[in-house]
Formats: C-alpha cells, structure tokens, sequence
C-alpha cells in the first residue's frame, strides 16, 4: 500500500484532533507532535485498508485490527521505530479509555520488540584530541556556509555543557548568565524543564570569539553594533545564539551537518555510534563527568534527565570503559596464573 505523505494538517478524525488538543496543553514541540501523526498514521493506514484515515472510527480500534497492524507494519521498520509508534498508541489508547470513548486500552496486548540494554558510547580522547585539533588546525575558507569559530564553539558547548542538539538549536544569547566565577547556561530542556550549567572559562572564550566574528560577520544595524570581544551583555537577550549564514536562528538539519563535517575532517567519523553526532558528543561529556566520579545525583541534574536510572547508565558505562582499561595492562601478558597445589 502506497504510503501518504505526512502532514500534520491532513484531515483525520475529531476524537485524534481531541487527542492532539490534550497533549499540546502539555506543550509539547513541533517535532513530537509530528511525530504522534506520522506514528497514528502509519497504523491507522492498515487499519482503514486504503481509505482515508480519517474514516477510522473507534469501533475499528480492537486488538486485532491492531494486532494484524502491527504486525505488517513491523515487516518495513526498525525495531526502534516500532517501540516509538506502539508508544504513541498506547498513548492514544489510554487517552481514549480514560476519556471513556472505548472500553478498554487494547495495546498491552500487542506485542513489541525489546529495547536493548545497551551502554551509552563515548568518543575515546584520542577522537577529543582529533577534533579539536582539526577545528583549531582549519584555515579560513571563502565559502559562506563555512564558519569556523561558530562550529567550534557549537561542538564545545556540546562537548563541554553536555547540550542536546534541539537545546543548542533553541539557545538564545541571553541565556548565557556571567557569574563571579564564570558563567552559566541556562538551559530549556526536555518538557519545557530548565536547567542550570556551569561552564568555565575556555568555553566562554571560545563563545566570545564567536560573537566577536559574527559582529564582522553579519554586521547589525546602527545602533546595534558590536564591536569585537564585546560582552554577552551588547546582544539581544532573544538573540539566538547558534545562527547560520543568514544570521537566523540555525537549523537542525545544518547544526548536525556541521558537526557532522568536523567528525569527517578530523577522521573520527567510525568512532561514533551510527546516528550520534551531537548525542555522541553528550554522551561524552556524560561518560567523562562519571569517570571524574561525579555522583549520579549531579550527573542526572546537569543533563536535565528525569530518571536517575538514565543517569545511572553512564556511571555504568565508565565503571565498564575503566575495567576494559586495565585490562589492556600488559602486566598482565607477565604474570602466569598460579598452580593448583593439592594438599
């Protein structure tokens, strides 16, 4: 069956638009809400067998309209985005049970692939070292898109203040607070959760070289100037901080592109975890603030987590990263294992 484009302004039916109306109290972004349509869609299209999905009518919704969905389904997507589109509907399900619309939340029933245990993968500090050094290493280019102190200091903030890429994405100038002792980011996370990170004082260089470029860069209007080195003070507190050639607010998909490129250029590319480009620099930060035996109380407060078992997935990982460490003593090459002695 042909898939249809994803809208989210494409009609389906009012009890899902009702749906959509609960969650956006709870001020979810653009990207979730996209994705609870593509999800519904993706299910609800087997279910109505060709029809419009906005024809599906809750009497459809049984467990085995959704059994018998889920399994076609399956057969074309990855077990992650299996576990992500039976969430949404178990959410829908839920909504709709407890709303009284139908007369029970079928969705337990049906089943779903298991989330592996795995461990959250760090860069190893040669990947740091190569990175940087390539970021610091690289000559100015005459194209537009290429912004050497913006995409250095975007990879620090990242590698530095632990930062997910939408958090990046939305920062604004004024959410960089200087302090007695440094400063702090003030970030807007997950749920719309703020949080406070420190950061220390090559991070806010690097910051204020960035700004000092794009003044020459992208100069503002009269009255607006600011010279080089200026303080965070002479911007826009709603300035964003991250733009691109444009000077508007940069984007996604060209934040991850020119993080992506610095991997390339410094030849780490195969060290990350497929997918993780700003993730994979988090988790470093994460994986390295363990090692340094930060507790799993700060540990999950400056990566604005809500579970102190996320958090506690990167104590784990460095305890795993140390012993595979030692291991590689080549001590150990000397030493024989004792003999057994009967007595």
């Amino acid at each position: 069956m042909a898939s249809v484009p994803l809208s989210v302004d494409r009609p389906r039916p009012e009890w899902f638009a009702t749906f959509l109306a609960d969650r956006g109290s709870r001020k979810p972004s653009a990207h979730t809400l996209a994705a609870y349509c593509r999800d519904f869609d993706g299910i609800a299209e087997f279910i109505v067998g060709g029809a419009e999905v906005a024809s599906l009518r809750l009497a459809d919704i049984t467990l085995d309209s959704l059994r018998t969905a889920f399994a076609v389904f399956a057969e074309s997507h990855a077990p992650a985005s299996i576990r992500r589109c039976w969430s949404t509907w178990n959410t829908v399900c839920t909504f709709l049970y407890t709303a009284e619309l139908i007369a029970a939340n079928p969705m337990p029933m049906i089943g779903r692939p298991r989330t592996g245990k795995t461990l959250a993968k760090s860069l190893p500090p040669n990947a740091i070292e190569a990175l940087i050094g390539a970021l610091a290493a690289e000559e100015p280019s005459t194209r537009r898109s290429d912004w050497i102190e913006r995409d250095r200091v975007i990879i620090l903030t990242a590698l530095l203040a632990g930062l997910r890429r939408e958090e990046l994405v939305g920062a604004n100038i004024g959410d960089i607070r200087p302090t007695d002792t440094g400063a702090i980011i003030q970030v807007r996370g997950k749920g719309n959760k703020d949080r406070r990170v420190p950061i220390e004082a090559p991070l806010i260089e690097a910051l204020q070289q960035y700004l000092s470029s794009r003044a020459i860069r992208l100069p503002r209007p009269a009255g607006r100037r600011s010279a080089p080195g200026a303080q965070f003070a002479s911007w826009p507190a709603t300035a964003p901080l991250f733009v691109g050639a444009d000077g508007e607010r940069i984007t996604r998909g060209t934040l991850q592109y020119r993080v992506l490129r610095a991997f390339r250029r410094a030849g780490i590319d195969a060290e990350r975890a497929r997918g993780a480009l700003v993730h994979g620099l988090r988790h470093t930060f994460a994986t390295e603030l363990a090692n340094a035996e930060v507790s799993v109380y700060m540990l999950m407060r400056l990566l604005g987590h809500e579970s102190m078992a996320t958090s506690q997935r990167y104590i784990t990982a460095a305890g795993t990263e140390t012993r595979e460490a030692a291991a590689r003593n080549p001590l150990y090459q000397i030493v024989k294992p004792p003999v057994d002695v009967e007595y």
